[in-house]
C-alpha cells in the first residue's frame, strides 16, 4: 500500500472523525477481480458457463446480474477467449454503480463526458439494449485511442467518440442524460499516481468547468450523475453545491 500523504490523512479526519481510520485501513484491503458480461455480444449467463468451462469460480453480484466476482488474477483472465472476444470488460463494481444509477434507455441522447478508456460507455450502452445515442468525449490522445480500442472490442460502433474536452462542445447541444465521472485525485483508492495537493486543486478546477458544462447541456428534465473515486467532500458534496 502506497504511503498516505499528511494533508490527506489530515483531510480525512476533519471529514469523517471516526471513520477515518477504518477508510485508511481499508486502502491496504486486496480488492477481489471483479468483471461485467458484456450484454451487447452475449448474456451473462454464457459468461457464468465460459468461466466455468475455463476454471474460473465466480460469483454474481446480487445487485447486479451482469456482474461477476471471480477467483483468479486478472492477468488470467486477460488470456481467455472471453476477454480476446470482448464477451466481458473487467471493471470494478464500484465503477459500474453510475451508469446504473443513469439508467439509460433506448433513443435517449447520452453524453459521457469523460469516457476513457470506455467501460462506463459500454456498459451504458450495454444497459440500453444497443439503442441508445451515446457521445463520449475524451481530451487526451492516448486515452482516447484506448476509448476507441475498446469501444471496438465491445462492438459498440454505434457511440460517437470524440477527441475532444467536452468543455468546448457547443452551448447549443442537449442531453437526455449526463454521465460525469470527473477527473479526481483518486483518493478513493490511493490512486499510482502520487495524490498531492497541487493535484487535488487541479482537479477540483476540472471537475468544476465540466460540471458547469454540463448543467448547460443537460435538457430540461434531465438525469445528470457525477461521480469521482475520491471520498474527500471537495471533490463530492462541496463541489455539487457550489
Amino acid at each position: 500500500m502506497s504511503e498516505i500523504p499528511a494533508f490527506l490523512s489530515k483531510y480525512l479526519e476533519e471529514q469523517y472523525g471516526c471513520e477515518a481510520e477504518r477508510i485508511k485501513s481499508g486502502y491496504g484491503k486486496k480488492r477481489p477481480v471483479t468483471l461485467r458480461a458484456n450484454t451487447l455480444k452475449c448474456t451473462a449467463e454464457e459468461v457464468e458457463r465460459e468461466l466455468a468451462r475455463a476454471g474460473f469460480a465466480a460469483e454474481r453480484a446480487p445487485w447486479y446480474p451482469d456482474a461477476f466476482a471471480v477467483e483468479g488474477t486478472e492477468q488470467a483472465l486477460l488470456k481467455t477467449e472471453l476477454y480476446r472476444s470482448g464477451k466481458i470488460y473487467l471493471q470494478s463494481f464500484s465503477s459500474m454503480l453510475p451508469p446504473l444509477l443513469l439508467a439509460p434507455r433506448a433513443g435517449e441522447n447520452i453524453l459521457d463526458m469523460t469516457a476513457a478508456p470506455g467501460g462506463k460507455t459500454t456498459q451504458m450502452l450495454a444497459l440500453s439494449g444497443g439503442g441508445a445515442l451515446i457521445t463520449a468525449c475524451e481530451k487526451d490522445g492516448i486515452r482516447f485511442d484506448r476509448l476507441k480500442f475498446n469501444l471496438a472490442r465491445q462492438g459498440a460502433g454505434r457511440v460517437n467518440a470524440m477527441h475532444l474536452d467536452a468543455t468546448r462542445l457547443s452551448d447549443f447541444l442537449r442531453f437526455d442524460k449526463i454521465l460525469l465521472d470527473a477527473p479526481c485525485s483518486g483518493s478513493g483508492s490511493l490512486a499510482p499516481k502520487p495524490i498531492t495537493e497541487a493535484l487535488l486543486r487541479g482537479c477540483m478546477r476540472t471537475q468544476e468547468a465540466l460540471l458547469t458544462k454540463a448543467l448547460k447541456l443537460l435538457s430540461k428534465g434531465g438525469t445528470l450523475v457525477y461521480s469521482t473515486c475520491s471520498v474527500l467532500k471537495q471533490e463530492n458534496e462541496e463541489m455539487l453545491r457550489k
